[in-house]
């Protein structure tokens, strides 16, 4: 099952290339995913002949994914596989019958305890003590600040610049969200003067908001990378003592103390770029903290005299 597709018209660039660019890394990892279902390990998903898929093809990639995969991330894959199955059909490389007969699947059903973690007002605290007065120290700091106080994605807070930030107002502009999105987000109370503290060091020309420090303390006028972000965020947790968490985490955190001090969920939903509400309440993990008060309402005596 293999073909070669002029690029102008290879279902899978032309699919990759109308999302932004975060949602275009994981979808090209969802379409790995099934060209190696469907033809095996060392699968090229550009040398596939994605129009010679059917139904039987279909049908064995969603069983393999409902037996490996959370549903979730399984629905989707497959979301995945009808993109590239309906850009052949537009394209011309699948009749419209063949497309609708490949693509008739049945969402993979199921439940999955929710992501990631919500970080209690302590943590916060401990992570920004974490910071010290060091270059690197309010670069990092100012990175809380706007992953936690801002609820951005971090691809988000790599792609601040400085003229994105009302310190003003208290506000950022994200240019380039999930989804191609723009929109502001208000940051928390405290967070410009986070900021502030970051731009005496850093300098208020033009540019990223947020520079790599090199050892010693030299500042390099250059746009932070998402993996910076990730490692920055493991060594500060160590530093202050706080379990591991992600950049994402940062942002579920802001959204769930949002809610439990009682914002507007559309108000945080069109602040955080969420589609709709109900995507937006599955980062709410205030659920959760009742569900784990509710097991401890009942007590068990220790057997120990």
């Amino acid at each position: 099952m293999a073909h070669e597709y002029k690029p102008s018209s290879h279902p899978v660039l032309v699919y990759l290339a109308s999302l932004s660019p975060s949602s275009r890394r994981t979808q090209a990892a969802a379409i790995r995913k099934v060209a190696q279902i469907l033809v095996g390990a060392s699968a090229d998903p550009l040398q596939l002949a994605w129009h010679e898929v059917r139904y039987a093809h279909t049908q064995a990639v969603r069983s393999v994914l409902a037996d490996t995969l959370a549903p979730a991330t399984a629905n989707r894959t497959l979301s995945a596989l009808r993109a590239v199955l309906r850009e052949s059909w537009r394209l011309g490389w699948m009749s419209g019958e063949e497309f609708h007969r490949a693509i008739d699947l049945k969402p993979v059903r199921g439940e999955r305890l929710p992501a990631g973690r919500e970080l209690d007002h302590g943590e916060i605290l401990a992570l920004f003590r974490a910071c010290d007065d060091s270059a690197r120290g309010r670069r990092d700091a100012c990175l809380l600040a706007v992953l936690y106080g801002g609820g951005l994605r971090r691809s988000e807070a790599v792609e601040l610049d400085l003229h994105d930030v009302d310190l003003d107002r208290g506000g950022v502009r994200v240019r380039h969200g999930k989804g191609n999105k723009e929109r502001v987000s208000w940051l928390a109370s405290g967070a410009t003067d986070v900021i502030l503290s970051w731009l005496e060091l850093r300098g208020t020309e033009e540019g990223p908001l947020l520079f790599p420090v090199l050892k010693g303390g030299r500042i390099v006028p250059r746009r932070l990378s998402a993996q910076t972000v990730l490692d920055t965020l493991q060594v500060l947790a160590k530093r202050a003592g706080v379990r591991p968490f992600s950049p994402h985490d940062a942002r579920r955190s802001w959204i769930s103390h949002l809610l439990a001090r009682g914002a507007d969920a559309g108000l945080i939903c069109k602040m955080s770029g969420h589609a709709n509400v109900q995507t937006l309440l599955a980062y709410d993990r205030r659920p959760e903290r009742a569900r784990r008060e509710a097991g401890r309402l009942i007590h068990i005596p220790s057997a120990c005299p």
